[in-house]
């Protein structure tokens, strides 16, 4: 109930009184009248909350930082009577997506729809949903809710480059041997044949050996003579450096809220730069058919196990999304604790901010062990001047004659992994 409603009923109970003590018809009518209009307000509020269906579909709920994330809206009004206005309400968390509107005069058995396209600008996990809609009578003496919980989550995977220049130098198994080991996917590395078992692809079936044999005979495969790729990522809470910029950056379309335009606010820190750069080299590897794990101590530890293909990608896309700077663990602790997983002939891709050095003396062990290491530095200075560089890092790294390739904060990240500055 309004203020103006409260104003109604008083001026009701007022000609209400005065008409009994009186008795005059008019006292008498213009308390009918103000009775009959707080009812059919009443009624016509409560109403317009009523018999109504809301649509929302979502074309996708997996997005990728820079892709639209697109929305289609349907309100449809099943009643026989005419909805003045209605105000939809969206509590979504996804950043500057816009569902909100107040549709006018919906008539018996129609609807309204509209579609709400949003870049998606920061990596994560977010709720679309729940929604409240209001709606009141034209005289504005009451106004009714109606609480919608149902959501959804839309996960937006870190942006990934293509990064064509990119090539340090890789790690094989020595004399170029293949492993003694039978693999699901299809290599070069033939290694024998089996009987057909449910679940084989049919691509597998050698059909000669199926002819001459009556039965259907399978083709098995070895893995490649190609040593294992590991990228640590490094998520210890200290690398985080955000941006000390102020300047707001536009997004690709420009945003319209009601009937102003809206600024969106970019804040680039080292940790989204790291996230983005392991995304693009494990896409980079896995294009090549190179089997690529990560390692990485943020919230939790978390191993994903060398493979190939699109499902380690996807898997990769899904846990980067999420990552935060939360890790307790420093980058030399993560090298020693996981160490057992980096057999001779894998390639080492480590990725960080950090400006400390003592992580280099363990590359140092592990190159004497045959592991060959890559170091990608995200450069923090280049966010905030205030903040520690990274030339004893540099340093140490030139010393080791370790490849490294720096990324600073407005460098194109394919440029900026195309040359290694040292080894």
């Amino acid at each position: 109930m309004q203020r103006r409603a409260l104003l109604f009923l008083f001026f009701f109970l007022v000609a209400s009184i005065i008409a009994a003590q009186t008795g005059r018809r008019l006292m008498l009518s213009i308390a009918y009248l103000l009775g009959a209009t707080i009812l059919v307000s009443l009624f016509w509020s409560w109403a317009n909350l009523r018999w109504l269906s809301i649509s929302r579909v979502t074309q996708t709920l997996r997005s990728q930082v820079g892709l639209p994330v697109e929305e289609q809206m349907q309100v449809r009004n099943l009643g026989w009577l005419p909805k003045l206005w209605i105000e939809l309400r969206d509590f979504s968390e996804f950043p500057y997506h816009r569902v909100s509107r107040v549709i006018n005069s919906l008539g018996p058995k129609n609807s309204s729809g509209w579609r709400v396209r949003t870049t998606a600008s920061d990596r994560g996990r977010y709720r679309l949903g729940p929604m409240e809609i209001v709606s009141g009578d034209p005289l504005g003496l009451f106004t009714f809710r109606r609480q919608l919980p149902q959501n959804s989550y839309i996960t937006v995977y870190p942006r990934t480059f293509d990064l064509p220049a990119f090539t340090p130098p890789i790690g094989r198994l020595l004399g170029g041997e293949s492993i003694q080991r039978r693999t699901h996917h299809v290599t070069p590395n033939f290694a024998g044949v089996r009987d057909y078992v449910p679940g084989d692809a049919f691509g597998r079936i050698h059909w000669r050996s199926t002819a001459r044999t009556g039965r259907l005979i399978v083709k098995e495969f070895e893995e490649d003579p190609t040593a294992d790729i590991w990228i640590v990522l490094d998520m210890h809470r200290d690398t985080r450096v955000q941006s000390t910029a102020t300047a707001p950056r536009r997004r690709p379309e420009t945003v319209f809220s009601w009937m102003h335009a809206e600024e969106i606010i970019v804040e680039p820190s080292t940790t989204e730069t790291a996230v983005t750069v392991a995304a693009s080299i494990m896409k980079h590897f896995l294009d090549q058919n190179r089997a690529v794990g990560m390692i990485s101590y943020a919230q939790e530890r978390e191993i994903l196990q060398p493979d190939r293909g699109l499902r380690p990608l996807t898997h990769a896309l899904e846990y980067l999304a999420v990552l935060q700077p939360e890790g307790n663990r420093r980058l030399e602790q993560v090298l020693t604790l996981e160490e057992s997983f980096f057999t001779r002939g894998t390639t080492l891709v480590v990725v960080t901010s950090t400006p400390s050095s003592d992580w280099v003396a363990v590359l140092r062990e592990l190159r004497r062990r045959g592991i060959t290491a890559i170091a990608v530095l995200v450069d923090p200075t280049s966010f905030d001047p205030a903040h520690f560089s990274l030339a004893e890092v540099r340093a140490a790294l030139a010393i080791a004659a370790i490849p490294t390739y720096l990324v600073r904060q407005e460098d194109d990240i394919p440029t900026a992994l195309s040359h290694a500055i040292t080894g």
